[in-house]
């Protein structure tokens, strides 16, 4: 399976400049039409401006694209056909000439393979509520385990299992930092309620961990735990009365696999009146400037 660079990413890891990866279920599932089309061309603008390159990654009619074009990117962003890839999607939608967002899993692994070292997202996936029986448990978990880059997010998901997750991520010898804290975000909440054992300060750090781990041989990616500003997180109350709602809902209407996140993205959206989108705009975009700046930091070193 091929990969195609578009032409700014192909001249910045040339020239060895700093390229942070950016997915695009965001854009294609995570977002409400068209304000995914303005928040994708206003990230990608963020990260020019702090000297970076952006490169959104997603797949157009079967081929694999780090560093989509903003014709690319408007053309998945408002494509209601588009489908949800992980890394088992690729094959398929590359041989069948599919259209799609790519997950954590299926970015971070073209990323990886296309030589870019950072990548931003919003919340990661993880352990599923109720997986000891479901045995759901997101893709971007295996994945993150062989795949050495660094990825900046706000946690994972709070819809998920999170003490269960951090218990997957220790199993598979995966590191994570602490932005700044030791205690773990949640996505729509700074803090989880979990802790972490290790608290990074600067871009400096976090790039001299992913140097020693190449320097060792270790294979895993280094997840950098960034809370969002507790001024923007959800109201605790209402993210626990949502989420509850929601879960009940899942369970009533018996949606399963890889539709669960979406559907109860776009639960917590509708029954906080908005207000978890805009804190899930508000981690993402702190993630993306903090990506940026280990980027820069990175390819500096």
């Amino acid at each position: 399976m091929s990969i195609r660079l578009g032409t700014e990413v192909a001249r910045a890891l040339a020239g060895h400049r700093p390229v942070l990866a950016l997915e695009s279920t965001i854009i294609t599932h995570g977002l409400p039409r068209p304000r995914n089309v303005e928040v994708a061309r206003a990230t990608e603008a963020a990260v020019r401006e702090a000297g970076v390159t952006p490169a959104t990654i997603g797949v157009v009619g079967g081929d694999c694209v780090v560093g989509l074009s903003d014709a690319e990117l408007e053309r998945l962003a408002l494509d209601e056909s588009c489908v949800k890839l992980s890394i088992r999607d690729l094959p398929i939608a590359a041989a069948l000439g599919l259209s799609g967002g790519t997950t954590v899993a299926a970015t971070a692994t073209l990323a990886h393979r296309a030589g870019i070292k950072v990548f931003s997202t919003g919340g990661l996936g993880g352990v599923h509520r109720g997986a000891s029986h479901t045995f759901d448990e997101s893709a971007d978990l295996p994945s993150l385990a062989a795949t050495p880059l660094v990825l900046v997010s706000a946690g994972v998901k709070s819809i998920l299992d999170v003490g269960a997750t951090l218990e997957r991520l220790e199993t598979l010898s995966i590191p994570v930092l602490g932005w700044r804290t030791r205690a773990y975000p949640g996505f729509y909440i700074a803090d989880s309620g979990f802790t972490v054992d290790y608290q990074v300060d600067t871009p400096e750090q976090v790039a001299a961990v992913a140097a020693a781990r190449d320097a060792l041989g270790l294979s895993a990616a280094v997840l950098v735990a960034n809370p969002l500003p507790p001024e923007h997180q959800l109201d605790r109350a209402l993210h626990d009365r949502a989420l509850a709602a929601g879960l009940a809902e899942v369970e009533a209407r018996g949606v399963r696999g890889h539709d669960v996140t979406p559907f109860l993205l776009d639960y917590m959206q509708r029954h906080t009146g908005g207000e978890s989108l805009e804190a899930n705009l508000a981690a993402y975009r702190g993630n993306v400037d903090l990506g940026a700046r280990i980027a820069a930091a990175i390819a500096g070193a």
